[in-house]
């Protein structure tokens, strides 16, 4: 049996859709000829994205002789690429006991349909009875394991994953995934160490530290966390997204003032980086820097963010309880200059000429 095959994605999930040149029982020449011929014909339909026509002329080769595993298989392709997958499924079906159950492509395209069925167990034995036959396939372990998640069998996920690992520690999907994998079973030490592996394997995903520092932080483990994102910035200095993070774990270590510090440095960096000024002037207004804390949220007002209007409010609202009122007047009108159709910024204006 030769065959034509082509690898199509589907949103992140590598789907085999082949077409199967059929070969032919004994038969009469001239039918089988003619089943031959119709079995082009209907591969060129295929291939020229004239699915229903092609199913048409793939069930008149079969009464004509063709292939009953060829044919079932490319029936089914041809409703997969319609997206009419319960037909779809009942074809692979046919093409798998056609086969005696020898004919991979079918089981991993049935269990991918299967997978977007929701019928998750029944995805689950597709892959399995398909694994048997190509045990080394890596993607299906993965995909496998992703089955194995929407039944609720961490169990089984963290199997089928670290299966993936074992025949593939070059892919670095597989790392992430396999590591996600030992976090849910609340293994953390093992996930530290597949992501220490990936990092030692490929030096140049400096995204493993900061992943690292992500996966310890869980663990509310702030000095292993921050260890991590500063290991990472010693490779990446101006990874603005990565110092956010780590000024975000020193604060939840209780360390304000050098989350401050941090901060300053990304706005130096990435003056526009609205969210690092809200969150440096939240910490200097409760460090009562009231200079620092305007000036921060000037920079995230300028940025356009509508977070700015409530720490100038909260400035105001600070001046006014220290009687200091032509202060908050002076707070709110800068406000209103970046929000100028704010009513509630002008409410509070008026309130304090009256």
């Amino acid at each position: 049996m030769t065959r034509f095959w082509e690898s199509v994605k589907f949103k992140g999930e590598r789907f085999l859709v082949a077409l199967v040149l059929a070969f032919f029982a004994i038969v009469p020449a001239f039918a089988a000829q003619q089943a031959a011929d119709i079995v082009d014909r209907a591969n060129n339909l295929y291939r020229d994205g004239k699915f229903k026509q092609a199913v048409i002329l793939y069930r008149k080769a079969l009464e004509r002789g063709a292939d009953p595993v060829a044919v079932s298989f490319n029936i089914a392709n041809s409703y997969y690429q319609m997206e009419k997958y319960a037909e779809a499924a009942a074809s692979y079906r046919k093409a798998v006991d056609f086969s005696s159950g020898k004919f991979a492509p079918a089981l991993f395209n049935m269990a991918s349909v299967y997978y977007r069925l929701k019928q998750y167990p029944e995805c689950v034995a597709a892959y399995h009875r398909a694994l048997k036959l190509e045990p080394d396939n890596v993607s299906a372990w993965l995909f496998l394991g992703e089955a194995y998640t929407r039944t609720g069998d961490k169990v089984g996920a963290l199997r089928a994953i670290e299966k993936a690992y074992q025949l593939d520690k070059s892919d670095i999907s597989v790392v992430y995934q396999l590591s996600e994998a030992n976090i849910a079973m609340d293994d953390f030490d093992r996930a530290v160490a597949v992501i220490r592996e990936g990092y030692a394997n490929h030096p140049e995903e400096v995204d493993f530290l900061v992943y690292l520092g992500d996966v310890y932080r869980l663990q509310k483990d702030y000095d292993q966390s921050a260890g991590a994102y500063r290991e990472a910035l010693s490779v990446r200095s101006d990874d603005v997204a990565t110092m956010y993070k780590l000024a975000d774990v020193l604060v939840e270590d209780g360390k304000n003032f050098v989350a401050m510090d941090l901060l300053t440095n990304i706005l130096s960096i990435k003056p526009d980086f609205a969210d690092a000024a809200i969150f440096l002037g939240n910490l200097a207004y409760d460090a009562h820097f009231w200079e620092r804390s305007e000036n921060a949220y000037e920079m995230a007002a300028k940025s356009g963010s509508q977070e700015a209007v409530y720490g100038f409010k909260n400035l105001a609202f600070e001046a006014r309880s220290q009687k200091r009122n032509e202060e908050a007047l002076r707070l709110l009108e800068k406000a209103q200059g970046f929000y100028p159709s704010d009513q509630t910024i002008e409410a509070e204006i008026l309130e304090l000429r009256d």
